[in-house]
């Protein structure tokens, strides 16, 4: 069993009003949990890492529940994504380790919407900034949702820690006006559509 000991947990959010335009009717909320933890394969190859995967799923939970919290609740809800940094002790697929505890955690609670949670990673120095992508968790083609939230922690990760990401959204970019599936046109069959 890997332990990954939480030292700390940090929630920012955004409530965005305008990008340059009108004033939205309803401010758009934006907003992404980071959890730094210590990297227990930092500084060696593991060959097996899958099995990591499932001691990480309690605090993709967590997670989820302490980004719902804060964005006042789960309704409206209706864009996600995920992304992990990992400090420079370790390697890029550490961060893969986020893929099934940080997306199964936010869609366990959201429901279990049918689109794939983007993600991306990177090993990167204390300080690092990542870019949670964000689509709609209903129907990954809706380009009214195609976002991103740039976060970091400054004092992590350290070289041997990694840095776990979610991010939620409640609506479309404010002013978002590229066309393409509609959320009143989504069949709900495959995640894409």
């Amino acid at each position: 069993m890997a332990r990954f000991r939480l030292r700390k947990m940090t929630v920012i959010l955004d409530e965005i009003h305008h990008d340059g335009g009108p004033d939205a009717a309803r401010p758009r909320q934006r907003g992404a949990v980071l959890a730094v933890v210590s990297n227990p394969f930092a500084g060696r190859y593991e060959a097996d890492l899958q099995p990591a995967m499932e001691d990480l799923k309690p605090l993709g939970k967590a997670m989820a529940e302490k980004l719902i919290a804060a964005l006042g609740g789960a309704e409206g809800i209706d864009a996600y994504g995920k992304g992990a940094i990992v400090g420079e002790a370790g390697e890029l697929e550490h961060g893969a380790l986020w893929h099934a505890p940080g997306g199964y955690g936010m869609r366990e609670i959201l429901g279990n919407p049918k689109a794939i949670v983007p993600s991306t990673k990177k090993v990167g120095p204390m300080g690092a900034f990542i870019d949670l992508p964000l689509t709609h968790f209903g129907a990954s083609y809706v380009r009214s949702h195609f976002d991103a939230m740039t976060v970091s922690v400054p004092d992590g990760p350290k070289a041997d820690e990694i840095v776990f990401g979610l991010v939620m959204a409640k609506g479309p970019r404010v002013h978002s006006r590229m066309g393409g599936l509609e959320v009143a046109d989504i069949k709900g069959e495959d995640g894409l559509r």
